[in-house]
């Protein structure tokens, strides 16, 4: 992607470079039709300032932003807790904007961030996206980026992650080892590389156990709380309702649990379910959510010590991407088996 200047601005306009400059700033010494067409170029063209040369001028922020999809799950806020435990030592202030699982909310929030020319970025992409243009425009122009749980799909950048493909597999394999033969899985979206994983991990799972691979089974839901529900009424449909729920995330492991509940169905007994994430709700909800527990806090501290190192770099060679992969552990509780079959 090729950055646009003031200067390409000036040259379109036939105008100086500082006139665009004042016109950017809403100077009151520019002439309004000036402005006008200034500002509406800029936008056509997507301008943003030079994240870098401004930098050089100013010197650092001591500002990072954060951008999440949401604060609805306890996940994230646990991740930030992380973060600011090993950036507030080093002098540096957080940001934090929600996209509210939205790709174009999620886009102005990283360009608002640049214009308040924050030294970095913590992100975790939302559901909705698929377009990674403006990720590459910032990498490209040397600015520090580390992503982390939901990564940006082929974008040349670091990432803190868990193996998703394994807890899935072994989260399966869990239910299999109960008994459980016929398994629903509530899938995420297919843009996210979560998902796609933790889809692939149930698949093998049953095929190592010699189990067939129906894609009945497999129900397109993604991340939030009514997909659950939504899934647990595509269940209830069934001429041969499963006997197991291996969801995505907690959010529609929760919503389909208590869809089923409502409408007869007995957790475990009927139907054993299990998640992935380890949210707070999982503690709280009858029977408790068997559920992947990731470690929120490592995850924060492991992307905010990437991004320090990446910001210690700056200007000078480029430090190639790296890939920090984080341990999870399988929480076994009531709603995938029985009190008596508890291993503890």
């Amino acid at each position: 992607m090729i950055r646009v200047t003031i200067k390409d601005i000036a040259r379109e306009l036939k105008i100086s470079t500082s006139t665009v400059s004042r016109a950017l700033a809403d100077r009151w010494d520019v002439n309004p039709e000036t402005r006008k067409a200034v500002l509406e170029l800029a936008e056509k063209w997507n301008y943003s300032p030079n994240p870098i040369s401004l930098s050089l001028k100013q010197k650092r922020s001591k500002f990072v932003g954060i951008v999440i999809p949401e604060f609805i799950n306890s996940f994230f806020p646990e991740v930030i807790i992380g973060i600011e435990s090993v950036l507030q030592p080093k002098g540096y202030h957080i940001l934090i904007s929600q996209s509210n699982e939205s790709y174009e909310k999620e886009l102005s929030n990283l360009k608002a961030f640049v214009t308040q020319m924050v030294d970095g970025f913590i992100i975790s992409v939302t559901k909705e996206t698929k377009n990674t243009d403006y990720f590459n425009y910032l990498i490209s122009n040397d600015f520090p980026l580390v992503f982390f749980n939901r990564v940006g799909a082929d974008v040349p950048a670091s990432n803190v992650i868990i193996d998703d493909y394994k807890w899935a597999f072994l989260a399966v394999e869990h239910l299999i080892k109960q008994g459980r033969k016929r398994i629903v899985h509530l899938a995420g979206q297919e843009n996210l590389q979560l998902a796609i994983r933790r889809k692939q991990g149930y698949i093998d799972a049953l095929k190592k156990y010699q189990l067939p691979h129906d894609e009945s089974l497999i129900i397109p839901c993604g991340v939030m709380m009514e997909r659950g529900v939504m899934g647990a009424h595509k269940i209830l449909e069934m001429k041969e309702r499963p006997d197991a729920i291996f969801a995505v995330n907690d959010p529609t492991a929760i919503g389909a649990m208590k869809t089923l509940q409502k409408h007869g169905v007995r957790i475990p007994e009927d139907i054993a379910i299990v998640g992935f994430t380890e949210s707070q709700m999982s503690m709280i909800v009858e029977p408790n959510l068997t559920t992947v527990e990731q470690p929120t806090f490592e995850i924060g501290k492991a992307a905010a010590e990437l991004l320090l190192e990446q910001m210690k770099n700056t200007g000078n060679e480029k430090m190639p991407p790296k890939t920090i992969i984080l341990d999870a552990k399988l929480n076994i509780r009531n709603s995938s088996c029985m009190k008596d079959q508890m291993d503890f």
